[in-house]
This record gives C-alpha cells, structure tokens and sequence, in this order.
C-alpha cells in the first residue's frame, strides 16, 4: 500500500519534530520494505535535513507543482494535496507534526492518522504569543476530530488531549519515541577528547540538554548549585532564548557563572560525547510531550534527575529520581546524593539501560505498525 506523510518537518528541521518524522519514517523503511513511502513536502528549497533518511527506493517526495501553491506553499499543505491522494493511490496519510489537511474530509475512503506530541499550549499558554496559541489550538483540535486516530507520544499526551478535547480514550493510542542509535554506542576516546578540548571539560560536571527557555526550567539547577558541593559544575547545552539572561543574571548575581556554563549550537556529533562524559544528567523541565533527553540520557549510561508533572518518569523509568520542578533543595539532595556516590550511580546505570531496552526500534515498529493496522481495519 501507499502510506503518505506530512514531511515538512522531516525536511527542515534539524530537532524535535524534524527527528521525530524522520525516526518514524526510518522505522517504516528499516521493517516494511514492501510498503510505498510518499513524503508531502510544502518547501522544494527546504530540505536540508532529508539526507538523514535512509536511501530506499520506498521514499518518493511531491512538491507543490502549480504556481498558486509554490508562491503559497502553506496553503498547498492545508489544502492543496488533498487533491492528489487519489491520483497518488495513498491508502492511509500520517500527519506527523499534529496536522491534518484542513479539507482531509474530501479525501474519501482516505484513512487518516495524526501524531499529537503535546498541547503545552495550552498548558503554559503565557509561554506562546495569542495569535500562534490560538492557530495552534484550532489545528490541533481539529486534527484529532477529522483523524481515524490518534496517536499520543505519552500516556501524559494522551491525558492531555482526553481533557482538553474530549477526545474519547479509545480512539487514541500510545506509540512512544525512541533516540538516535548513536547514544547507546560506547563514543571513541579520540572524539571524547576532542569534545572535552572543545569545551573546556576538565572537572566531573552535570549535563543539561534542551532549549534554554522558561519552561525547561534551568533556572532550577542554577538555585541548586548553591546548596551542593562548590566541586560540581554544570554544562548546559541548547538553544539561547530570552530566558537565557534570566539565568545569566541569576549566576552572576550569585557568583556561579563559573559553576553553570552553557553552549548553544552545539552540533549533534558531540551529544553523544557529552552524555557519555558526564556524571550526572539533570532535566528540571515542568512539562514535556515525551522528554526525549532523559532517554538519551539512559542510553548513553548516565544516571539521570528529572522533575515531576509530566511525562518524564515515562521516559526516565522507575530508577530514575525525580523531584518538584519548584524546590531547589530537592533538586541539591538528588545531586548530593548521587554525584559522589559510585554504587548508587553505577546500579541507575545499569537498570536505566535496562528501561531504555523498551524503547528499540524493533518494539515502537511493532506498535507503530498496530496503529496501522487498526486503522485500516476499522
């Protein structure tokens, strides 16, 4: 059969949903080799990041072809390819970024998935601007009503999108994410001291991984840094956002700024070194869809904190700890207790790396492919 995807985000998006699109399609490609793989893409000029796709024969690509829809390539994605399921024999469409065409209902016969990763939109709204909440709200909400189903990143997600939409719980099913292979492999000892030249790791440090902004909560390991011992350092790696001064003016306020050092842009064959060189991983986000950095985490043999609320105790595993994303004295008691203590670290290792187990390709495959299956039947 014909599976055809939403794939603007596999093409040009180097993170998040971009590896979330090409994750799926590459377990698609790896396991159902017999299937067509058509990937609706609204940019021609955008798609840096299609190379990370596997080369398969299954992949084809459309583009907008007529004028209208290459001046106005949103509006091709909204509504235009549509029109071209038919012509193009798709049996089952896939909107991997919680979109569905606004007109997919035209699309007879045509069975429809949708991947919801979380509605923080509606959870945090004072993080989104008005305009980008309200278009978020109404093509998330409309996308759940018009799919056969949905499919939640999270048992979290999927409690998110029964309260908010009233979607009933049966038409939604839970297919997690796993991580990149490249976290699990031992890193060569030539490229962990090159990474450790790069950014000046000479002392045992906590790793912090994910966009410096209000709701991944940073500002949380910073308070604690003043509660555990002066020994312990912090590299914080992502993506700088205004709520990066926040942090800055709270370390040198205190006089931390040697304590809590953050890099942005750091390319991505450096994650695994970086994981795989620290002691500890700490993650104080308040909500997550999945929380993909503590499975990284896991993967790459570091004992991992994160915080309680959301979905990371799905993604951390029960050897995980956890504490209250608002107290910086629990956070410091985690850290105090586990950063010098070998035994307690080395046994979060191993049962960590156990837990990731669940997460193979060969598992979420499996699941995926029930979805499909489920909804062709129905």
């Amino acid at each position: 059969m014909t599976i055809a995807f939403d794939a603007k985000r596999a093409a040009q998006n180097g993170t998040g949903l971009g590896n979330y699109s090409r994750f799926l399609i590459s377990l698609l490609a790896r396991f159902a080799p017999e299937e067509s793989l058509l990937l609706y893409i609204p940019h021609p000029e955008k798609t840096t990041y299609l190379n990370r796709l596997p080369p398969s024969d299954q992949l084809q690509t459309r583009f907008p072809s007529s004028p209208l829809y290459r001046t106005f390539p949103s509006l091709w994605r909204s509504f235009g390819i549509t029109h071209l399921f038919r012509a193009d024999g798709v049996n089952l469409y896939h909107g991997l970024s919680g979109e569905l065409p606004l007109n997919i209902g035209r699309a007879k016969g045509l069975k429809k998935i949708v991947t919801i990763h979380d509605l923080l939109f509606r959870r945090f709204p004072q993080g989104y601007h008005t305009i980008d909440r309200t278009i978020y709200d109404f093509k998330f909400h409309r996308a759940c009503r018009n799919a056969d189903r949905i499919i939640a990143v999270s048992e979290f997600t999927k409690q998110e999108i029964i309260k908010y939409y009233a979607i009933p719980t049966e038409r939604i099913s839970v297919v997690y994410q796993g991580c990149d292979p490249a976290f699990s492999k031992p890193v060569e000892e030539d490229l962990k001291q090159e990474v450790r030249q790069i950014y000046g790791l000479q002392d045992p440090f906590i790793l912090y991984v994910g966009t410096i902004e209000e709701r991944k909560n940073l500002l949380l390991l910073a308070r604690a840094l003043r509660h555990v011992d002066p020994t312990i350092k912090v590299v914080a790696v992502g993506r700088r956002t205004p709520y990066t001064i926040k942090v800055e003016e709270f370390l040198k306020e205190n006089r931390l700024e040697h304590r809590l050092v953050m890099f942005h842009n750091v390319p991505f064959i450096h994650l695994p070194a970086l994981y795989q060189l620290a002691t500890l991983f700490v993650y104080p986000s308040r909500c997550e869809g999945f929380g993909i950095p503590l499975l990284e985490a896991l993967s790459s043999g570091t004992p991992a904190i994160g915080c309680t609320g959301s979905c990371l105790e799905e993604a951390g595993g029960p050897d995980s700890i956890y504490v209250d994303p608002d107290d910086e004295m629990q956070l410091a008691s985690a850290i105090n207790e586990t950063f010098f203590n070998d035994h307690r670290r080395d046994e979060m290792v191993e049962k960590g790396k156990a837990y990731a187990l669940r997460f193979s390709d060969e598992q979420l495959f499996s699941d995926l492919w029930s979805v499909y299956e489920q909804t062709l039947q129905q």
